[in-house]
């Protein structure tokens, strides 16, 4: 029987709960499958361990992490803790650190749920964010604080071999997909080093994939795109920050963030990969047992399709279409179940 260690990150908020009905749902279906199991290793890490011990990531933590197969991540951020503080001290430590620089989200309406376009049936997409540098490499300083000439720089930074690598694999993952169709995201009418770079480098790539049809749109316009035109994308590659955002817009036209998963992916697997729902803490519905797991359960699949296990990928999202096509639905889509009676749902659907 084949074993992965997975380890298990819950975090903050709502991450705590949807992380422990992905893990329920994870070993119904290896139960299921007996092909293999899953070795749980939990890691406390989160922001109230952080204010107890005056750091997220103990000393030696991420050596602990690598000898994992995967990790699954719940969320980081609370109200007691300023947010660059939690991102910085959980997320971008373990995302930089294993260099997982493709950060994958997909996007559809899945059955059973509504979106808010007329149209948001055409929307399957794929967003690939740049995970590893770009707006978020960490770059700036400030200086003078407090004085009236207090100055802050934030630098974005763009590598050729950064940039390079991001753009193949997402040219690797359009090619895959039925439509074989890449959008270019871009800012360089604006940006005119970084992102003319990034450009470039995209139509340098493109020669080696004569049979992926690309498109070029500025970033301010491809939220128009999403909205109006859904039926014109497939897959999309954008810079950290771009990509962020966009992929949240995708989230909310797709019918929730409580339905969105991520992959934060080393590709070339000399580290873990991570895997996270999109939806973040969620302080507001924190312990009030209504948080959707059903990103939690995507982001699982997509977890074991990369650990290889692709016949219990599909089978765990079959069980959630199933369910999210009988309507048995968190709030945010709409309807009255608990994270419990959504979680009890796909375990008797698998």
């Amino acid at each position: 029987m084949r074993e992965y260690t997975i380890a298990a990150i819950p975090g903050d908020g709502i991450g705590v709960e949807v992380i422990a009905a992905g893990l329920k749902v994870l070993d119904v279906l290896a139960q299921r499958d007996r092909s293999f199991r899953l070795k749980i290793e939990y890691f406390p890490w989160s922001s109230d361990y952080y204010l107890k011990h005056g750091h997220y990531i103990p000393e030696g933590g991420l050596e602990q992490l690598k000898a994992c197969d995967a990790i699954f991540f719940g969320a980081v951020g609370a109200p007691d803790v300023p947010d660059h503080i939690s991102l910085w001290g959980l997320r971008l430590p373990i995302c930089q650190g294993f260099d997982q620089y493709a950060n994958v989200r997909p996007a559809r309406v899945l059955p059973g749920v509504r979106s808010p376009l007329a149209n948001g049936g055409a929307i399957d997409w794929v967003i690939i964010r740049e995970n590893s540098e770009g707006e978020y490499s960490g770059s700036g300083g400030r200086v003078h604080r407090g004085l009236p000439e207090e100055v802050a720089t934030e630098t974005s930074v763009f590598t050729r071999a950064g940039v390079t690598r991001i753009h193949r694999y997402a040219f690797e993952l359009a090619r895959g997909r039925p439509r074989r169709h890449l959008t270019l995201v871009t800012k360089s009418n604006a940006q005119r080093h970084g992102m003319v770079m990034w450009d470039e480098i995209f139509y340098e790539v493109a020669r080696g994939y004569p049979e992926v049809a690309t498109q070029r749109v500025l970033v301010d316009a491809m939220t128009t795109l999403m909205v109006g035109k859904p039926q014109t994308l497939d897959t999309i590659v954008a810079t950290n920050l771009h990509a962020d955002i966009l992929s949240d817009l995708a989230a909310a036209l797709s019918g929730s963030l409580g339905i969105a998963p991520t992959a934060n992916l080393n590709p070339e697997r000399r580290f873990p990969s991570m895997f996270e729902p999109i939806h973040g803490s969620a302080f507001d519905i924190a312990g009030r047992g209504v948080a959707n797991p059903v990103a939690t359960f995507w982001t699982a699949s997509m977890m074991l399709e990369h650990l290889g296990e692709s016949d219990a990928a599909r089978r765990l999202m079959r069980a959630v279409e199933a369910v999210t096509a009988r309507r048995i639905h968190t709030p945010d889509l709409g309807g009255e179940a608990t994270t419990g009676i959504v979680t009890e749902a796909v375990c008797d659907s698998l």
